[in-house]
């Protein structure tokens, strides 16, 4: 079910909008197989891989290389560019949001032809699920930019979430409780601790799995983002504790010795404004751990915020200032419906899942 797609053509023309962070390029992702033992690069010819995720939200590209037991990040790219605006309300993609989208598709593009990419993966998810028009804006970014978008289903965004994170879950627990909140769906996915398979990160060992759809863009539409008071975020806790019921008595017991492991621009936020960063660090906030009471700090605090504070944050910013709460209120119900003391958190995800499933696939580690 999970085959990964050639690129595109990496051919056409697009209008080129401002390009995006470049995400510190160069990270190897993991450093090595064990620690202290030195990253080596993969022996040649390997290509190049690229991962792209279309989300809800956010346009995300890596450009990787392999290296002795995982990669090393060469080029990057993210921009938000709210694909799925008005989707929940309307149905539809719409044109203004096709346009940032082919604004940004097109600078993944050229990041990708410039280095020589020659293996990849591109993905939409749920904003291209549930649009009437996505099969047509699939079509429009073929002829105008060249790129072929795959539209994943649900379970293929579980299982790559989970290959993409389950190098951060603590060897000596039992297991974790992973949550990916995105803009138009979130899932979750119970995970049982995994044995490092060769040389290459360690595979996920599924229990369950569940997509929701709610995210923090169709919550935030429904419920406001500007102005949110106690009762309204405690409406929207409300609407995906419900949302939830059935997958938490599924799998919402036996949770002694695991931890929560949480992939999304919510807990990456949270994570920056509990360490008072001055500017978004990923080498500080990918991998670090929060307690129970250190997240109820941080949306306590993200509650008594106005509009404009919250925008004032370095770690928050204009692009999602309007959307954090309805994330906290999606992490605050997962919180409780699984009460693990402990969430590890992660900047990475789909795009990493990706990469490693395209490389384990070549027989990169296994051939050294």
């Amino acid at each position: 079910m999970d085959q990964e797609a050639p690129t595109g053509g990496l051919l056409g023309s697009a209008r080129l909008g401002r390009e995006g962070a470049p995400e510190q390029p160069g990270l190897a992702w993991p450093t090595s197989a064990s620690p202290g033992e030195p990253s080596r690069q993969a022996p040649a010819p390997w290509p190049t891989y690229a991962a792209l995720d279309l989300g809800t939200n956010n346009c995300r590209l890596l450009v990787a290389r392999p290296t002795g037991s995982g990669f090393r990040v060469v080029d990057a790219f993210s921009r938000i560019i709210r694909l799925g605006e008005g989707v929940s309300l309307t149905g539809r993609l719409g044109d203004a949001a096709i346009a940032r989208a082919v604004d940004a598709l097109a600078i993944c593009r050229d990041k990708m032809r410039a280095r020589g990419v020659s293996r990849a993966r591109l993905i939409a998810t749920e904003a291209c699920r549930a649009a009437v028009n996505g099969a047509e804006f699939q079509a429009r970014i073929s002829e105008v930019v060249g790129l072929d978008i795959e539209i994943v289903d649900q379970r293929t965004e579980a299982e790559l979430a989970a290959t993409g994170c389950t190098p951060l879950m603590d060897p000596d627990s039992r297991g974790a409780i992973l949550f990916d909140i995105g803009g138009g769906s979130s899932e979750l996915v119970r995970l049982s601790r995994s044995e490092t398979a060769g040389r290459g990160p360690p595979k996920p060992v599924i229990q369950g799995w569940v997509s929701l759809p709610i995210g923090v863009v169709t919550l935030a539409e429904r419920f406001g983002g500007v102005a949110v008071d106690r009762p309204i975020f405690d409406a929207m806790v409300a609407e995906v504790t419900t949302a939830l019921t059935a997958f938490a008595a599924s799998h919402g017991h036996d949770l002694g010795g695991m931890h929560m492991l949480g992939t999304s621009g919510t807990v990456t936020t949270i994570a920056g404004v509990h360490l008072a960063l001055p500017r978004y660090d990923r080498r500080r906030v990918d991998g670090c751990w929060l307690r129970g009471p250190e997240i109820a700090a941080v949306i306590d605090r993200l509650m008594a915020m106005t509009y404009q504070e919250r925008v004032a944050n370095p770690c928050i910013g204009a692009e999602r200032a309007d959307l954090v709460l309805a994330g906290c209120a999606i992490l605050e119900a997962i919180r409780r419906a699984f009460p693990c003391p402990r969430l590890r958190v992660a900047d990475r995800g789909l795009r990493e899942g990706m990469l490693v499933k395209m490389m384990r696939a070549d027989g990169v580690w296994e051939r050294q």
